[in-house]
């Protein structure tokens, strides 16, 4: 099924500051507000977007799929061939991973590149408001033909058929994609079309980089910023103050986008918290709590407060007697309810309603005991820029999950919150303040509940034209684009046969208003002020103008890099240096020679003198060699320049010589010294003579050197050099010397013997080719490690210095050993059982490292699963030098037999909850765990009937019975509870019940108060007639709680994530239904509401939760 809707555009370019140069007042200055003058800005028509294509994917059999990738069939988006990619089980994480492919990349042409925007669905086929969405956009090319999400969704969300993801074993998944042409998003220029630039993506910053856009487009918040004291010694990414003062100067000052990482390095965030999503109301609040501590004692003390602050009074005021009770509070930003509101005049309406205080719920009043009373909140004052967090999302207790309310919410270009005769206000309010607002930014959220992009529009001036700022894109945009379209909502498609009578398609717009800023009109010529270069300190203009210069030779360097080339020059003197130190193989590693960057015009000749003037060589006595790269990888000096070419210019060298066609030009400065070690010219090369290099290695003591070089006739033998060599290496005359060439290193090392009595040329030696030499292996050195020139190599070439950890410390390095990547599985394990000390090797287990993670690979190594050391190491294109081990109670080969499950145990008469493992053939049942558990534990009488339960956040989802298998127990995801049965629970009568029991919490999240399962659930029997009372002192004697703790607990019947609290007289029985035995977890239960004062226990499934906003500097 494929449908054409008109999407959604996105963003990004690359950077370079330009400070204008003007003679400028010294600053910062006391706070001045002056008016801005006119802004500036080409005119720019709105880029027609191009339409998007929906594409549905209907996945059968799903649960049985057994690939590990799984692909869509092709559609078609803008002209080209996609399909969908998934990871049905997680890409080494337990999230579903989902991405847009390129199908057709493997026969594209060289060079190929698309840019498309594009969302991707899980659909919830209960409930379409809970389909897992989220949007990104990329660049495809050859190398990265693929794009999306590795967490898409968490497995253990997917998988439960009570979710609504997985229906009758099927997944529906949806992808929307639109595509634009490369060269549209690449050339444009954001500064050129609306004097505006954006701000670069640090991986998962857009929330932020939309937020800093709307502080930095608030002038006098941006004044009162660079007003704030810094000094020169002050570094960006230790200081908050200094690193925004340079963010909103560059965004004011640049021609491209600006980089973001100083201020999140200031924040104290390291890569890992900005490649996590936060939350755009939570940063706002943070940042301005952190500014508003940093300008303490400074002249812009107050700042904060003076420009968001807002007060508002909690009431509670008696019916029918004289009392109220009053409370000021303040405010930087207002929660409006989305949800059940159509406008924001509707969320202020609700934000005000009364509450009336009767019954049950009467309000004690101090003196006149219980009373009915009616309980609101009116605002005292509204603050100059008043920012509104709409509740877009919110907890859904029917599911238990956050979900994004994606409903149809308006908001006005102009807000008067004084209508209706100032309902809003308290009685105590200045009525001589008119507040009325005028819309100033839209920040917008696009996406679903688990993710998604953050963008904004904003007028910065407040004149007509808005921009939109989305990351390092601004655009202009029409009204129409800020309001209607962010309203949120559905939309029909339109009809493609509009004669016949079909039902208009809706779909959800996923992209609506996340958060308004308003500036009162009264206050708005103090707020958007003038803010020029008199309000920046010096030593910021003066850091900012020496950056702007370093980035402006780079940028000429990049420009000017066609005219130059660089020239490498290699001598004897690096070869001496880098040979048995940095490397083994080869002569020299040319990114540590000295390198010269020479115009191409430039006469060789002319190069040379330079040459002189570095190493004092005179010109003639210069004999330069050019390097060649053979067929088997190796690098050697080839052949000297001749004299004709030595009269040409240096890039024509460059491009003769080089076939690579890259900037460099490699060259071998051949050196001839005299007996007094001084230059001398190099003798006349005819076509026999042929220069060879000699490494000498010392068995003893594992020391390979290079000891220089040769100039031999092709038609002599080694045997004619034997006493020059001898000579190099300092040994006896009479020394018997053993030769080898040096041929290749990669794939394998290849190193030969050499005939000393065969002719150089038969032996096909050639111009650069390296002959490795040592003495006579005799028997004594032949106890050596490695007694030859071959075995030194093939060690070096293949060792590896393997870093070894244990699982309980997988950031701590134990110990590190030496080994060959050649090494068998036997041999890595038996070393290591000889580094431990440990006489069994079978019962080492090792786990390899996840390079991406870098935590350990979730599945250890198999007993002899792996060929070689390099196979432990290799993960995917790269290699780590990290393995884990453990020392096993059992040889592997026999645990491997086994099924392993971790069972906690709770005991019954004490409060305490071990975590037992089990080991059983994987053909056990059951009921064998149970009896390989009554082993183990603590039984509270010779008799007692153990059961198994399926826990899973903190709720019953099976109880087991003890004739199943448990090959196919998964405790991955879910925690397996084993307790006593009661002996009451064994024979249930006709007026008895069973339910569940879980403890719990309310919290309040951002949006809305939800309640928080914990500790371990349990089972329960409660009988006709017996009230709560009654049942809390069984609860009571079963956890072992202190009575002055449980006076503090409360009792709750909890339906569909509701909590209906319960009195001591109630009877029970009564709030529950009778339920059949279904799977999952059961949607009512007793709740025990009190702290959680347990410590934690770190079962397999828990959930890594999103970490909070922290500034830590």
């Amino acid at each position: 099924m494929t449908m054409i809707t008109p999407p959604p555009l996105d963003q990004q370019e690359d950077v370079e500051m330009l400070v204008p140069h003007s003679d400028v007042v010294e600053g910062p200055q006391p706070m001045e507000v002056a008016q801005p003058e006119a802004a500036a800005a080409v005119e720019n028509p709105p880029v027609e977007e191009p339409p998007s294509v929906k594409f549905t994917w209907l996945i059968p059999g799903f649960t049985r799929l057994n690939t590990r990738k799984h692909y869509s069939e092709v559609f078609v988006a803008g002209g080209y061939k996609w399909r969908v990619l998934i990871f049905p089980k997680g890409n080494n994480v337990d999230h579903l991973a989902m991405y847009l492919d390129v199908a057709d990349a493997a026969s594209l042409p060289y060079g190929w590149c698309r840019y498309s925007h594009f969302g991707l669905t899980v659909v919830n086929q209960i409930n379409n408001r809970y389909s897992v969405r989220k949007e990104t956009q990329h660049q495809f090319n050859s190398r990265e033909s693929d794009w999306g999400f590795t967490s898409f969704m968490p497995l253990g969300e997917l998988y439960d058929p009570t979710r609504g993801y997985l229906v009758n074993d099927t997944v529906l998944i949806e992808a929307e994609v639109s595509v634009r042409k490369v060269l549209d998003y690449w050339a444009y220029d954001s500064k050129k079309e609306t004097g505006f630039v954006g701000l670069k993506n640090q991986g998962a910053t857009c929330y932020m980089n939309s937020l800093l856009e709307t502080l930095y487009h608030i002038p006098y918040f941006r004044k009162a910023v660079y007003h704030m004291p810094t000094t020169e010694n002050d570094a960006p990414t230790a200081s908050i103050p200094l690193a925004l003062q340079s963010l909103f100067y560059k965004l004011q000052y640049n021609d491209t986008s600006v980089a973001t990482k100083e201020l999140t390095k200031s924040f104290g965030w390291d890569t890992y918290d900005s490649f996590m999503q936060h939350d755009v109301q939570e940063l706002n609040r943070v940042l301005c709590e952190k500014l508003e501590d940093k300008m303490k004692g400074t002249v812009v003390e107050g700042t904060i407060q003076k420009l968001f602050e807002g007060h508002q009074m909690n009431y509670i005021e008696c019916i029918n007697v004289d009392y109220k009770s009053t409370r000021k509070e303040s405010f930087y930003d207002l929660q409006l309810d989305v949800k059940g509101c159509k406008d924001v005049y509707a969320s202020f309406d609700k934000y005000v309603e009364v509450e009336r205080l009767e019954g049950d719920n009467k309000y004690h009043a101090e003196g006149h005991d219980l009373q009915d009373a009616k309980k609101g909140v009116l605002f005292m004052d509204f603050p100059p820029v008043l920012q509104l967090q709409l509740k877009r999302f919110e907890y859904d207790f029917m599911r238990d999950i956050m979900v994004k309310i994606n409903d149809r919410y308006e908001f006005p270009l102009q807000l008067d919150l004084d209508r209706e005769n100032g309902k809003y206000l308290s009685p105590d309010a200045d009525k001589s303040v008119r507040n009325l607002y005028t819309l100033h930014s839209v920040l917008v959220h696009s996406g679903g509940v688990n993710g998604g992009h953050y963008y904004a529009y904003i007028r910065p001036t407040l004149s007509d034209q808005w921009y939109k700022f989305d990351d390092e894109r601004v655009t202009k945009e029409d009204v129409n684009r800020v309001l209607e379209e962010q309203y949120g909502g559905e939309e029909e498609l339109p009809q493609n046969n509009p004669g016949f009578n079909n039902p208009p398609f809706k779909f959800t717009k996923y992209s609506n208003a996340y958060m308004l800023v308003y500036i009162r009109e009264s206050d708005k010529d103090k707020i958007i002020c003038n803010v020029d270069e008199k309000d920046v300190a010096e030593h910021l203009r003066v850091r900012l103008k020496k950056e702007q210069e370093e980035k402006e030779d780079k940028r000429k360097y990049k420009a000017e890099a066609h005219l130059f080339t660089t020239v490498k020059v290699a001598r004897d003197e690096d070869i001496t240096e880098q040979i048995g130190k940095n490397m083994y193989f080869d002569l020299v590693d040319h990114e540590k020679v000295k390198s010269f960057r020479i115009e191409k015009q430039t006469p060789f000749l002319l190069f040379k003198e330079e040459v002189a003037k570095e190493f004092g060589v005179p010109v003639e006595l210069q004999r330069f060699w050019i390097w060649a790269k053979r067929q088997n990888h190796t690098y050697r000096p080839n052949r000297p320049l001749l004299s004709h070419e030595e009269l040409q210019m240096v890039g024509h060298i460059r491009e003769a010589s080089n076939k690579a066609n890259n900037a460099e030009l490699k060259l071998f400065l051949e050196i001839v010294r005299g007996p007094d070690e001084r230059p001398i010219p190099p003798p006349a090369k005819s076509f026999e003579d042929i220069l060879l290099f000699f490494k000498l290695y010392d068995p003893e003591n594992g020391i390979l050197r290079y000891v220089g070089r040769l100039m031999v006739k092709n038609s002599s033998k080694p045997m004619d050099i034997i006493g020059e060599l001898i000579q190099m290496a300092g040994f006896a005359p009479d020394e018997e010397i053993e030769l080898f060439e040096e041929i290749k290193f990669q794939p394998c090392v290849m190193c030969e013997h050499l005939d000393k009595n065969m002719s150089f040329k038969l032996s096909q030696i050639e111009d650069g080719d390296i002959i490795c030499y040592q003495k006579a292996i005799s028997i004594q050195e032949n106890e050596c490690p490695y007694p030859d020139v071959p075995s030194f190599l093939e060690y070096v070439q293949n060792r590896e210095v393997v870093r070894f950890r244990t699982l309980e410390k997988p950031n701590d390095d134990e110990f590190t050993m030496e080994l060959s990547k050649l090494h068998s599985y036997d041999d890595v394990v038996d070393r290591l059982a000889e580094k431990i000390g440990l006489d069994d090797s079978s019962k080492i287990r090792l786990t390899p490292h996840n390079c991406y993670s870098q935590q350990p690979k979730p599945q250890p190594i198999k007993y002899r699963g792996v060929d070689h050391l390099s196979d432990m190491l290799a993960h995917y294109n790269q290699t780590s030098d990290i393995l884990y081990y453990e020392v096993l109670d059992i040889p592997l080969p026999e645990l491997q037999g086994l099924k392993i499950l971790n069972v906690a145990f709770h005991h019954a008469s004490k409060d305490e909850v071990i975590i037992h493992t089990i080991r059983l053939p994987k053909q056990s049942t059951v009921g064998d765990v149970i009896n390989e558990l009554k082993t183990k534990v603590e039984l509270s009488h010779q008799d007692a009937e153990l059961r198994l339960l399926e826990v899973f956040s903190h709720k019953i989802y099976k109880i087991f019975v003890s004739t199943e298998r448990i090959e196919n127990i998964n405790d991955s995801y879910w925690t397996l509870l084993a307790d006593e049965i009661p002996e009451e629970e064994k024979n249930i009568g006709p007026n008895a019940r069973l339910i569940h029991v879980y403890h719990f919490t309310k919290e309040s999240g951002p949006n809305q108060v939800q309640v928080h399962n914990f500790g371990d659930p349990f089972v329960l029997v409660i009988h006709e007639g017996e009230t709560l009372e009654e049942i809390k002192t069984r609860i009571q004697k079963k956890l072992h709680v202190p009575d002055e703790d449980f006076a503090k607990w409360k009792f709750a019947s909890v339906s569909t994530g509701r909590p209906d609290y319960l009195q001591d007289t109630d009877v029970v029985y009564n709030r529950f239904h009778q339920r059949k035995d279904v799977y999952g977890a059961w949607e009512q239960y007793l709740g025990l509401e009190h702290v959680d004062n347990a410590p934690k226990r770190a079962y397999h499934n828990r959930h890594a939760y999103e970490k909070p906003v922290k500034i830590y500097n």
